[in-house]
């Protein structure tokens, strides 16, 4: 800008590069007419064309390159503002987690201990139904006078009636001199249609009203025709042991 004071002009500082600019160029003029043998005219050095940039350029260009610097710094310093800024978040975050975990630490062991659970005592083993007795093997009885009569006393002494082996015997051998197979066909029971059979000469109705539950319901069966007649002498004489006739 030009102003005008006490009679001469000012120059601004784009004025004064602009002149600085020009004398360097007229100087560069006349060291090369001087270089070339003076042969170039006045006019010659005056035609020479000024440098291809003004002060006014110059000065817009560095404007522009100092704005683009002051840009760059300005964005730089805002990232590392940025950063710092979270930089000091995540310091916070982790000083914050860290004591929150140790403030977890310190609670759980203020908890008090729980009691070791005691230890259930073994189930036992299911107690094994006890095993039944083994049925006592059937009693073998020989199939003559003697296992008979032994047979015929074991179940008249298990129903509670009396009998003794030398009772039983002594009248079996008067009566039928041990036949099972042996009948009375002439006395008054024969008369009657009822005769004495076996080996204690019972007749069928004393057979059948005196019969012992588990023998046989055949009157000529010995062990059968001695328990039933037994069972009536034990009933009309108190046992067949006091029986010695015809009874």
């Amino acid at each position: 800008m030009r102003s005008t004071h006490s009679g001469y002009t000012r120059l601004s500082k784009v004025h004064k590069f602009s002149a600085a600019g020009l004398t360097a160029a007229a100087a560069a003029t006349v060291v090369f007419a001087a270089v070339s043998g003076g042969t170039a005219s006045a006019a010659e050095a005056h035609a020479v064309k000024p440098v291809a940039w003004s002060a006014g350029s110059f000065g817009e260009t560095q404007q522009d390159e100092l704005s683009t610097y002051a840009d760059a710094a300005a964005a730089k310093a805002k990232a590392e503002a940025a950063a710092k800024v979270k930089a000091a978040a995540k310091a916070e975050a982790d000083a914050k987690a860290k004591a929150d975990q140790e403030r977890a630490s310190r609670s759980e062991a203020r908890k008090p201990m729980k009691p070791a659970a005691a230890a259930k005592p073994a189930a036992k083993p299911a107690a094994k139904p006890a095993a039944k007795p083994a049925a006592p093997a059937k009693k073998a009885y020989a199939d003559n006078l003697d296992g008979w009569i032994r047979q015929s006393l074991d179940i008249l002494h298990a129903k509670g009636v009396p009998a003794s082996y030398e009772g039983i015997k002594r009248n079996v051998m008067r009566e039928s001199t041990g036949n099972p197979r042996a009948i009375n066909d002439w006395d008054v029971n024969a008369v009657n249609g009822v005769p004495s059979k076996g080996l204690l000469q019972i007749i069928d109705p004393t057979f059948k009203a005196y019969h012992v539950e588990g023998t046989s319901w055949d009157i000529w069966d010995p062990v059968a025709n001695i328990t039933a007649s037994c069972n009536y002498a034990a009933d009309k004489y108190g046992s067949m042991d006091n029986v010695n006739s015809a009874y």
